[in-house]
């Protein structure tokens, strides 16, 4: 079964035109110029092929308009839906750069091998990015910097970190 990566979510109909708008989830923008078909994934996790008839950005989102989707009530019928592509169709990063989805979920432990818990998400902060991390009972934030995450391992979903003191205790 092929995992998905989601990069846009329609947020709302515009026009009587069947065209929907929608929120930016990739840093890579232009890849919209040369994607035909994409994967439409609801909330209820149901999935729906759609072509891209046409699209265009408007201020910091996304104008789209899906081939069979002609009217509001079409249109209508998509809300809330994410704009999908196969996780192979993702571009490639940079060594030591890594996609919020594959950091989310791995498990964090410490050099010395104590479990700290698992990624729920990665926070943004205008400097350095945080991993928010659950054990069921506690949450860690843990600065995503090279010093402190000493190992990704994102084939194995770990993360080793070498936390300064004070890091883990509240």
């Amino acid at each position: 079964m092929t995992d998905f990566v989601a990069i846009a979510k329609i947020v709302r109909t515009r026009g009587l035109k069947g065209e929907v708008v929608a929120t930016i989830l990739t840093d890579f923008p232009e890849r919209f110029d040369s994607l035909g078909t994409v994967v439409g994934v609801g909330a209820d996790g149901k999935r729906r092929e759609l072509k891209i008839e046409d699209f265009w950005f408007q201020k910091d989102r996304i104008i789209l308009k899906f081939s069979g989707h002609d009217s509001v009530d079409d249109a209508e019928l998509l809300s809330g839906v994410e704009i999908c592509i196969a996780e192979s169709e993702a571009i490639s990063l940079d060594p030591g750069e890594y996609y919020d989805w594959q950091l989310t979920g791995c498990r964090v432990q410490t050099a010395a091998g104590l479990a700290i818990g698992r990624v729920r998400e990665l926070m943004r902060t205008g400097g350095t990015e945080i991993l928010v991390v659950e054990d069921g009972e506690r949450e860690y934030l843990i600065p995503f910097a090279e010093s402190i995450c000493v190992e990704v391992d994102i084939e194995n979903e770990k993360i080793v970190i070498d936390p300064p003191e004070g890091l883990l205790e509240f």
